[in-house]
């Protein structure tokens, strides 16, 4: 995935941390770095039962740096606590637009999986099943807003780069983490228990009880028991096993947990603004000044 480890603080230092204070760039291939790959990817003989995870798949990496020597003009910040939190946020800041733009699309797929899987079980009209889709199909579009608007409000520096804006960014990173389990766990309840105990494909193709199994895992004439099981196959593996465990962690963790966002949400946040917006609906307008 690259020819080069950008390692940076995570976090801001403080004095006495010069040691963690560093900044550099480091071939993958350097003498002395070690990589420990893990890897969500199915291990299942039959990859038709994960239709999701088998095509798509990001390993992650434990990186050992053991007696890594780097040359000088790699390295951009050498023991200065002061300079580590300009790091770390600049990372954070890219890190969070990228999740949210990633929770754009999951949170519509979830969205339609939940459609789909309720008109394949025919409770589509059912009224808690509606309302349910109806609050998806609500976050779905606010995780779309905040993306929009951290783009739309972009700030250009002098030298012509676009930066998101802080706030927008950050509040819908943390809206989108914080509800993505809501968002499994409505269709989880719609979808049903079929999500984990539908045949596999291979069942289906058995001569003994492949013909019974498509018959009854389909509900009406016009819903075939191969789409269905489909679906919920496709379903389990998003958002119910191994690749489903692995969103769940990284939704909450990319560019930082969800106590990151809240933090530079209230640091972008005009709060005078909000207290002056107060004070007039009370006709307090004699303390705007003090605000």
């Amino acid at each position: 995935m690259g020819h080069e480890l950008m390692t940076i603080p995570t976090k801001s230092m403080k004095a006495g941390e010069e040691d963690y204070s560093v900044a550099c760039m480091v071939p993958v291939n350097a003498p002395g770095v070690k990589i420990i790959n893990t890897t969500y990817a199915p291990r299942h003989e039959d990859p038709r039962d994960f239709p999701i995870s088998s095509r798509h798949h990001t390993p992650e990496g434990f990186v050992i740096f053991d007696d890594v020597f780097v040359e000088k003009e790699r390295v951009f910040l050498d023991a200065n606590p002061e300079l580590a939190g300009v790091f770390a946020h600049s990372l954070g800041l890219w890190e969070r637009l990228g999740g949210l733009s990633s929770m754009v699309t999951s949170y519509e797929a979830l969205v339609g999986f939940a459609q789909l899987v309720s008109e394949a079980n025919g409770l589509e009209r059912t009224g808690h099943i509606k309302e349910k889709i109806s609050e998806m199909l609500i976050n779905a579009t606010l995780i779309r807003a905040s993306l929009e608007a951290a783009i739309e409000n972009c700030h250009v520096t002098s030298d012509g780069a676009a930066f998101p804006d802080e706030l927008y960014t950050n509040a819908g990173k943390y809206h989108g983490a914080a509800n993505w389990s809501m968002m499994v766990r409505h269709l989880h309840d719609i979808g049903g228990g079929a999500i984990l105990t539908a045949p596999g494909i291979a069942d289906l193709e058995n001569q003994q009880v492949g013909h019974l199994a498509r018959k009854y895992m389909g509900t009406m004439q016009s819903v075939d028991g191969l789409y269905r099981t489909r679906l919920f196959h496709a379903i389990r593996d998003l958002t119910a096993d191994a690749y489903g465990g692995w969103n769940a962690v990284t939704n909450i963790q990319a560019g930082g947990g969800l106590y990151a966002q809240r933090i530079v949400s209230r640091l972008h946040y005009d709060m005078d603004h909000a207290k002056r917006v107060a004070l007039q609906k009370a006709h307090m307008d004699e303390y705007i000044g003090q605000v």
